[in-house]
């Protein structure tokens, strides 16, 4: 028996085809029109629905690159089951370079959304019944704020059931145990029963490309994972990913101008010295100390830092000598994969 079509935007998309739809969400104020752009593949054969979403906040542009490079891969010829790909939720933060909507809202805290509320939580509640509710798993990719960068990393509440097998199938070094937040789109599914894992990585308005092929290679690894590609299409094994259960910023104790020593990946023990915050003369020094142990997983790459201003992201993982291993093996295989892959990624 064959499948029904997909139903999206009042449009039906049928068994075996591929349709980019746009979903309308608003008029600018010069009243040009502005709409949600959804690719849908539908598959012939039955299988989970999964979204991935790219740049919920705007300035996010990593993420729109990956599901670019998705949707070109040969893996989802033979797919089972449906695939949402929304490779640019804020719209209008992607169009004027900046994290948040028009309003300055953040869409992230604006879930499940209203038909009758602000901008993000219209654009939050189109998200949601068109896209998430039909979904059973989802990854939504992320990046660093501005002027921070982030080492690949799954971001989960490790305590919901059937997280944990999508975050360890994805295949980034690091799982940190995140809570829901309130208003967040992984609230918002959760109560839909979609199960959603967050990808971190890189930084706001640049590409970086071990971010991207990670972040590729993972979003395939779980397609893969739920049964929805080809078995013939064998992932590498993933690394054994590090689980945090809790991170922390070190701040900067003074103002002043920041020289940074610390690497993304690099382990660090409390009272490590992580740089050093000077006048613009060089007259007044004063070092910046790791506040605990753990996993350097996001840093500020901006120099003027205001005092309390957050420095390193540190993830608490309890055997530094394995996180170093992890992350070392997570080098390696992606030097592979981009020695094996020997075609333009950005043709």
């Amino acid at each position: 028996m064959a499948r029904a079509p997909f139903v999206i935007g009042g449009k039906k998309v049928a068994p075996g085809e591929r349709h980019a739809i746009d979903l309308p969400i608003s008029l600018l104020s010069n009243h040009a029109p502005m709409a949600l752009p959804v690719q849908v593949f539908h598959g012939r054969k039955d299988g989970p629905t999964v979204f991935v979403s790219g740049a919920l906040h705007g300035d996010e542009v990593n993420g729109v690159e990956i599901i670019r490079r998705l949707s070109r891969s040969p893996a989802l010829k033979s797919l089972r089951g449906t695939l949402l790909a929304v490779p640019i939720v804020n719209v209008f933060g992607f169009v004027n370079h900046t994290r948040y909507l028009p309003d300055r809202r953040d869409l992230n805290r604006s879930f499940p959304g209203t038909t009758g509320g602000s901008l993000a939580s219209q654009l939050a509640h189109i998200l949601m019944n068109e896209v998430v509710r039909h979904c059973d798993y989802g990854i939504d990719l992320h990046t660093a704020a501005v002027h921070r960068e982030n080492l690949p990393q799954i971001r989960a509440d490790m305590d919901l059931e059937g997280l944990s097998d999508i975050a360890h199938a994805f295949g980034a070094p690091v799982i940190l145990h995140k809570a829901i937040i309130p208003g967040s789109l992984r609230q918002a599914a959760d109560e839909t029963d979609a199960k959603v894992i967050v990808y971190e990585a890189g930084e706001a308005l640049r590409f970086d490309e071990v971010s991207i092929q990670a972040g590729l290679k993972g979003v395939l690894r779980v397609l893969h994972h739920l049964g929805m590609i080809s078995k013939r299409w064998r992932p590498k094994s993933p690394i054994t990913p590090v689980t945090a259960s809790a991170s922390a910023w070190t701040r900067a104790p003074f103002g002043g101008i920041l020289r940074s020593g610390c690497r993304l990946g690099a382990y660090v023990k409390e009272g490590d010295v992580l740089g050093q915050i000077s006048d613009p003369f060089g007259e007044f020094e004063e070092p910046v100390i790791a506040g605990h142990s753990g996993l350097i997983i996001g840093r500020l790459n901006l120099p003027m830092v205001n005092q309390g201003d957050a420095i390193v992201h540190i993830a608490k993982v309890d055997d530094g000598d394995q996180a170093t291993e992890t992350i070392e093996s997570f080098k390696d295989l992606i030097d592979e994969e981009m020695e094996a892959d020997d075609s333009d990624p950005y043709a």
